[in-house]
């Protein structure tokens, strides 16, 4: 079977749409305010583009907070060709506790992320359908650390469900990545050293506690 390859995909779909003469609307779930600005600078030419922020897995609830502010920022200071707006989802904690139940041990990148991609995804897939979107995607297949093919398939097996089309993506392509990286030394994002959730929290801080003691054990 041959591996997809989702930003051709994505690049067919936005020239089908040029040929076409055509704007569609797009929800954009989004993770973070770095994550989204090299998505929303690519494709804010050919969408209209309302970022969905739905992120129950970010703690501390301070975090949550701080996350939401800085995409909003974002938005106001991006000079886009169509407009871009906003939407919040509800936080709700308990809600990413009870989707990642009995995976609270896994390492980042495995069963219990892929069950908060679900949840979230799946908010959006709710929001697009109920607000009558074209299209729904989500920012998080920019990351290098996320899981691209399966964000894609849980995004099109939603689609299905609620019957919205999903915008197939792998933005780390093309030097997506390293754009956002870019983009938000540019703006002065706040940039995160974790991914969100208590339990990518905790691992962060290992890892660097570890490094500390090799280092220390290095100089001793």
């Amino acid at each position: 079977m041959n591996k997809r390859n989702y930003q051709k995909e994505l690049e067919s779909i936005i020239k089908n749409k040029e040929e076409e003469k055509t704007v569609p609307s797009l929800l954009l779930h989004s993770c973070c305010a770095p994550c989204s600005s090299y998505v929303l600078e690519y494709l804010s030419d050919h969408f209209n583009i309302t970022v969905f922020y739905y992120n129950p897995n970010i703690y501390p609830a301070e975090e949550y907070g701080k996350r939401v502010k800085e995409q909003q920022r974002l938005i106001s200071e991006m000079d886009t060709k169509y407009p871009v707006s906003f939407l919040e989802g509800e936080f709700l904690p308990e809600d990413f506790y009870q989707a990642v139940k009995g995976h609270e041990g896994d390492r980042e990148g495995g069963e219990r992320c892929f069950a908060c991609y679900r949840l979230r995804l799946r908010e959006a897939a709710e929001a697009a359908a109920r607000g009558g979107f074209d299209y729904f995607t989500t920012t998080l297949s920019i990351s290098p650390l996320k899981n691209a093919a399966k964000l894609n398939e849980i995004g099109e097996e939603l689609a299905k469900e609620y019957g919205v089309l999903y915008l197939p993506s792998d933005f780390k392509k093309k030097n997506g990545y390293k754009r956002s990286v870019e983009l938000s030394a540019q703006y002065g994002l706040y940039r995160q050293d974790y991914c969100g959730c208590v339990f990518s929290k905790r691992e962060r801080e290992q890892q660097a506690a570890a490094r500390e003691a090799a280092g220390a054990a290095g100089l001793s």
